[in-house]
Parts: C-alpha cells; sequence; structure tokens
C-alpha cells in the first residue's frame, strides 16, 4: 500500500559557506525555511529536486524534507529540521547571532 504524499520542501547546503538553504517557489535558495516553496504533489516536488540537484556548482546534498503550511510560510515537522533552521550549534554565528539581536 502507497503512503500517501506529505508536502515538501526542498533543502541543501550552501557549497561555498555549507549554510542550510531553502528552494523558494521563484528559484532562489533563502536561508529562511518560511520563504520556501511548499510542494503539495509529489510530482511537482521530483522535479524540483532534481532542479536542485543540477546546480551542483552552488549547493550540496539537496534533499526533500516535511514541512507543513504555517501562518508565515512552510513550517518543519521534525526536529532535524527544525534544528538545521537554527544554524550552527557550537556557538552563537551565524542565524544564531542575527536572531540574537
Amino acid at each position: 500500500m502507497n503512503r500517501r504524499f506529505t508536502p515538501k520542501i526542498v533543502t541543501a547546503n550552501l557549497l561555498r559557506e555549507g549554510d542550510v538553504v531553502y528552494l523558494t517557489a521563484d528559484d532562489r535558495w533563502s536561508q529562511f525555511h518560511h520563504e520556501a516553496e511548499l510542494i503539495e504533489d509529489e510530482a511537482h516536488a521530483q522535479m524540483r529536486l532534481l532542479h536542485a540537484a543540477a546546480q551542483k556548482l552552488f549547493v550540496v546534498g539537496a534533499y526533500l524534507a516535511d514541512a507543513k503550511p504555517g501562518p508565515n510560510g512552510p513550517e518543519p515537522t521534525h526536529f532535524r529540521e527544525e534544528f538545521r533552521t537554527r544554524g550552527p550549534s557550537n556557538y552563537n554565528h551565524g542565524k544564531q547571532a542575527d536572531l540574537a539581536n
């Protein structure tokens, strides 16, 4: 029995900086999860993943992550993805430093 498709976003890491990024509906890479394109169709999700994977000079490790609609855009549904939205965890820098200000 096939599982029902759940909404997804495309995420990856920037090749040079290593930052977590999310593919937007207008083909930009954003550092903000809420700007990601929420994909609710499985075929469209696979096409967007192929599009992301083809950008090998810009991003690495592209994959589909579960997400849900939220009031300000997509929200993570798994703790791993929630953790990735906060940036590096060893000390406040990157996104964590920006959010602290």
